[in-house]
């Protein structure tokens, strides 16, 4: 039975070798993604790519992930895209046809490209495939995984067909070593590297790379097909000597001079702290040398770079050089993350102090409601109490617990009032200073940036909030950072309060009700200007009522001045002493309502026909009832409202809902403002019916046809809308409910006093993080200006396309309320960097400025020079080292090679040491801190019978590099 079952246990020991293995599906998969790519067959068809196109050509690239096993790698195919030529396609798909990469051995159009994939650059191939380790995968090392893989894609070309190079990459990913090959019909190019730390001293020179080369193409014919040879030296100029400061110095004699770059309040610094320019790369090229007519070994050489026939230069710049409006913009975007409030910022010293500050003007508001005769009026305004609690807080005050010192704060306050300067009782300053205001903007609106604002939602160039901007920035940046943000904004908040109370308008701010496309900052300050524009007319009016009340009572009959005395007498009495201007703080009703209610009982007894607050006639229209004209009436503004105050209202009315009851309440509450005017019509027209005011208010709604009388003549009659004769319409209701009374007797629209309150207690309680958030449009919009005007000056197209894009997403970031912040520091990114690029302009124009009395072509051309470094990887000097660009070149090059090699030495030591002659003279240009010689043939191998193939090697030499990059073609079909 042991015997039986024996054999049945062999069964499951059989191998099957018809079951594909993990290198003939690693195999199979490279095939399918060559089908995919469509890199199958002959490629003939695209032409000889032209001079310098892989450099200004487009690349593309496509890549997939293989597994060969659980080892993952990434298969990539490289191209430059071109335009296939149809016409000619026929005669160029022949059998014997060499590859496309093959032909681009021997291509002479584009060596040494400036920008493009390192095998590009070795090989001068147009298309390839490589087949790299995944990302954390090991580097294929040993020398058995590396045949594997080239076996793999050995056979993977035969099986296909496709004639596109593939490679392989081996060794660590920082050696970028590879071994490839590609096949045709009869014929294989083997792609093969060697990379070494040090230079062997024999291959230190072009003689011994020849060597190599001749040795490795083992060719026997007599004599040696010539090889071509094309060689690179590269010059790296680090020490720019007396070019070495891009900034100009700032101006010592100016008040608040000190930091570099900027010094006055009202100007943004700019410019590089360095030089950001860090090297600049000189290569001098022999595009077509063969063997014989250069030497070049370890005893002699012929290759100086003044008798190179090309030069390209590039250039290098510093890694994130620091920056002043950069940094500016970068430490004053930090503090919008700021949490503190402005007493935990100042200190508990500094908050008790504004705490009994806070208390005194308490005091003071509860002593304005209950004077007393005795005490002085001018003693009892708040804005009194205010400056003397200043003086207190700033007399108790320590000098080091001050952030900014008086000097500097008076002079931030200076310029953000410059009518401070003025004496603010005349009123005629005050008059001349809103012409000016109104008049510099009409100035400004000519020019084409100043309404940028209007995109990004900020404020106008030459308004208050905009230079409060400019000065936070700067305070932030040199006098303290955000304790003497907080301390600035204390005191223009004490400032506005000032101006508030003295009815003094706020400077630097555009009349009319706030500007909702401005930033909500900018809105609040143009809403307290209004309220002190509304304070001040109302006084106005008053001064001129009293004034022709006093006049009346001098001229009228005693009986009838002693009944005006009586009549105004009660209210008088409440308070007396009091001023017209302390009344300017009551909270619902003007002062007339009460002196003229005798008036308007008088006016319901009998005299109806006596009108108020008419403005002028409407048209030469006359009254429904009567033939008395029709009166335009003096009606209260509607009140301004900044953007936040109309999102309150909104949601409000929102809330009351969709039911008969909310809905009439929203309609009520909507109409304050028409029964207001309703109210002066009434006053201006009497006896008006409801159509005389739809006639004015709203024509659409008085509809009026022509009819034919009982005469028999046509008679136009009008009547009321549809809409009007709806029942319980909120029109006819509100006319039925409105008063007999002119405008100057409403209950105001818009108290003045309140709202200005309101503002100033939302000003108090911002943060400095909060300040931040709000001026952060309007610093922006200084920073766009700022590089729009530095650009202007050096011209550079490619900052001034990118400074258009910039403005279009500013826009887009802040129009919404909340802010995305991340998206904004990358946007303060960008920025930085179109200030790095205009830096490294005027750094570059500096060097390669030209000599005075120098010809005009001279300048045109280094101005071209100049403006290409800045736009292209890499610049051809005209006319190589003999050029004005290559002279200059070269004198930078001599003064930094005298610099390193004779700054030691005292120049009359140097005087002793040339008794010799040359043997001490410096050397015009350093050692090459790169070599690249390019060696190319047409040879027969592997036989001397065979076809004559391309063969090349290209040859890096560096301080700490040598890698040789050999393509050798043999045939395949006679060896």
């Amino acid at each position: 039975m042991a015997a039986d079952s024996d054999p049945e246990s062999e069964v499951f020991e059989i191998t099957d070798f018809t079951t594909a293995s993990e290198w003939e599906r690693f195999v199979s998969r490279v095939e399918e993604v060559l089908n995919d790519w469509k890199l199958i067959g002959n490629c003939a068809g695209n032409p000889t790519p032209e001079k310098g196109e892989f450099t200004s050509g487009t690349w593309g690239e496509k890549s997939q992930d293989i597994q060969f096993a659980d080892f993952k790698f990434y298969i990539s195919h490289y191209f430059l895209k071109q335009e296939c030529e149809q016409d000619n396609g026929k005669d160029q798909l022949e059998e014997d046809a060499f590859p496309l990469a093959m032909q681009d051995l021997l291509c002479m159009n584009n060596d040494f490209p400036p920008r493009a994939h390192c095998l590009v650059r070795w090989y001068g191939i147009r298309e390839f495939v490589v087949i790299s380790p995944g990302t954390n995968c090991e580097a294929i090392i040993s020398e058995s995984k590396c045949n594997l893989l080239l076996s793999s894609i050995s056979i993977s070309l035969a099986n296909s067909g496709s004639q596109v190079p593939m490679f392989v990459q081996i060794q660590q990913k920082w050696r970028r070593v590879y071994a490839g090959e590609c096949q045709g019909p009869g014929v294989r190019t083997d792609f093969e590297m060697v990379h070494l730390r040090k230079v062997p001293s024999q291959y230190n020179h072009l003689s011994g790379l020849l060597d190599i080369f001749k040795s490795k193409i083992g060719c026997t014919l007599t004599p040696l097909p010539p090889i071509n040879i094309a060689i690179r030296f590269t010059y790296i100029l680090q020490d720019w000597q007396q070019y070495s400061w891009p900034q100009q110095p700032p101006d010592f004699d100016t008040l608040l001079g000190g930091e570099v770059g900027g010094v006055e309040f009202g100007k943004l610094p700019f410019g590089a702290c360095e030089e950001p320019i860090s090297e600049l790369h000189l290569a001098t090229t022999w595009p077509h040398l063969t063997e014989g007519i250069v030497v070049d070994n370890d005893v002699y050489s012929d290759l100086d770079p003044l008798q190179a026939p090309h030069w390209s230069v590039r250039v290098r710049s510093a890694e994130n050089p620091q920056c002043l409006l950069g940094d500016l913009l970068t430490e004053f975007f930090k503090l919008c993350c700021r949490k503190e409030s402005s007493e935990e910022i100042l200190g508990r010293g500094l908050a008790e102090e504004e705490g009994k500050e806070n208390s005194d003007i308490s005091s003071a508001l509860s002593k304005l409601t209950e004077p007393t005769a005795t005490v002085p009026i001018s003693k009892l305004s708040v804005s009194n109490m205010v400056h003397s609690a200043r003086k207190h807080i700033r007399r108790h005050r320590r000098i080091d617990e001050s952030p900014l010192n008086t000097d500097i704060l008076n002079s931030i306050l200076l310029y953000l009032f410059p009518d401070a300067a003025v004496e603010k009782s005349s009123e005629n300053s005050k008059n001349k200073t809103a012409q000016s205001n109104s008049g510099g903007k009409d100035e400004q609106n000519k020019h084409s940036d100043y309404n940028l604002f209007l995109q990004l939602k900020s404020a106008p160039s030459d308004s208050l909030t905009y230079r409060l901007a400019l000065c936070a920035c700067l305070v932030n940046y040199n006098h303290g950072g955000v304790r003497a943000v907080a301390h600035l904004w204390q005191e223009f908040v004490l400032e506005l309060r000032y101006r508030w109370e003295n009815n003094h308008f706020i400077y630097g701010l555009a009349g009319g009700p706030p500007d909702l496309r401005c930033c909500l900052l900018h809105q609040k300050l143009q809403m307290l200007n209004c309220c002190i524009e509304r304070k001040r007319a109302r006084d106005e009016t008053r001064k001129v009522l009293e004034g022709s009340r006093e006049r009346e009572r001098r001229v009228s009959p005693p009986e009838s001045a002693a009944a005006t005395t009586t009549a105004s007498g009660s209210t008088r009495e409440v308070s007396p002493g009091k001023s017209w201007d302390s009344w300017s703080d009551s909270e619902e009703e003007f002062f007339e309502c009460m002196s003229d209610q005798g008036e308007i009982e008088a006016e319901k007894d009998g005299s109806k026909s006596k009108a108020e607050g008419r403005l002028h006639p409407y048209n030469n229209v006359t009254l429904l009832n009567s033939t008395e004209p029709l009166y335009v009436p003096v009606t209260q503004e509607p009140a301004p409202m900044t953007e936040d105050l109309l999102e309150e209202q909104s949601e409000v009315l929102a809330k009351l809902g969709t039911s008969a009851e909310g809905t009439h309440l929203r309609a009520r509450m909507q109409s304050a403002c028409l029964l207001s005017d309703m109210e002066s019509f009434k006053a201006a027209n009497p006896g008006c019916a409801l159509g005389d005011f739809v006639r004015w208010y709203s024509p659409r709604d008085y509809v009026e046809e022509e009819a034919v009388d009982e005469t028999g003549n046509k008679v136009v009659k009008g009547e009321l809308s549809a809409r009007m004769k709806i029942p319980g319409n909120m029109w006819v209701e509100a006319w039925e409910t409105a008063r007999v009374t002119p405008a100057r007797r409403q209950r105001r629209l818009f108290d003045d006093t309140k709202e200005a309150e309101k503002v100033l207690h939302y000003l108090a309680v911002q943060k400095p993080g909060d300040l931040t958030r709000h001026l952060l449009p309007c610093i922006l919009h200084a920073a766009l200006l700022k590089l729009k005007e530095e650009e202007s000056v050096e011209d550079i197209p490619s900052v001034k396309k990118t400074i258009q894009q910039a403005t279009g997403q500013a826009s887009k970031l802040l129009h919404p309320l909340n802010h995305d912040y991340k998206k904004l520091e990358d946007f303060i990114n960008q920025l930085m960097f179109m200030e790095t690029a205009i830096t490294r302009a005027r750094s570059l124009k500096a060097k390669f400025a030209s000599c005075e009395g120098g010809k005009g072509e001279d300048t045109e051309e280094l101005e071209k020079f100049v403006s290409s470094l800045l736009e292209e990887p890499e610049v051809v000097v005209i006319g190589a080292g003999q050029g004005p660009a290559g002279s200059i070149i070269h004198r930078l090059f001599v003064n930094a090679q005298g610099a390193a090699l004779l700054a030691p030495l005292d120049e009359d030591l140097v005087r002793d040491r040339k008794p010799t002659g040359g043997s001490n003279k410096v050397p015009d240009f350093p050692s090459p801190a790169g070599r690249e010689i390019l060696l190319r043939t047409c040879v027969p191998r592997p036989a001397p019978y065979s076809k004559a193939l391309p063969q090349r090697l290209f040859c890096v030499l560096m301080r700490e590099e040598f890698r040789l990059a050999g393509a050798f073609s043999s045939d395949t079909s006679f060896f």
